[in-house]
């Protein structure tokens, strides 16, 4: 098994940095867009939005319920969020990071997820993280 595959996304969302930023520590929000397939839901959110807080998020597939959580390692409102992330589809905390820099039109997100058991799963990770990165400019974009 490797571990040290990586990925990384940039997206434009149109929202101003500290919108962006909060969206991804407030549980109502986070219910919203924080789930990696279209026809997915999020069931429960909890955030303690704090370096050393723990978050965790509970997609439903349609089927069963999904489990997600970490903690916050880094919370620098509204340039940098880096948490672990653990599913039962990842490497025991991998590391999530955000960065937010604000760009004519709204804010660009670059998210890195590193730590993937197999191509596979960076792959299938990949989408999800798309998937959401896309949810979340849809949801900033007609608030």
């Amino acid at each position: 098994m490797t571990i040290d595959l990586a990925l990384k996304l940039t997206r434009i969302i149109p929202a101003a940095p500290e919108r962006v930023f909060d969206a991804w520590l407030t549980p109502a929000l986070m219910t919203r867009f924080l789930h990696g397939h279209p026809e997915h839901s999020v069931t429960n959110a909890e955030s303690e939005a704090r370096v050393g807080g723990a978050f965790r998020v509970v997609m439903n597939d349609g089927i069963k319920d999904i489990p997600h959580w970490g903690v916050y390692r880094e919370v620098d409102r509204p340039r940098r969020l880096v948490f672990t992330w653990n599913s039962p589809h990842a490497v025991p905390d991998s590391v999530v990071e955000l960065d937010f820099r604000a760009v004519p039109g709204g804010t660009e997100v670059t998210l890195g997820h590193d730590r993937f058991p197999s191509e596979g799963s960076r792959d299938g990770h990949e989408k999800g993280w798309t998937c959401i990165l896309d949810q979340l400019g849809r949801m900033l974009e007609t608030a």
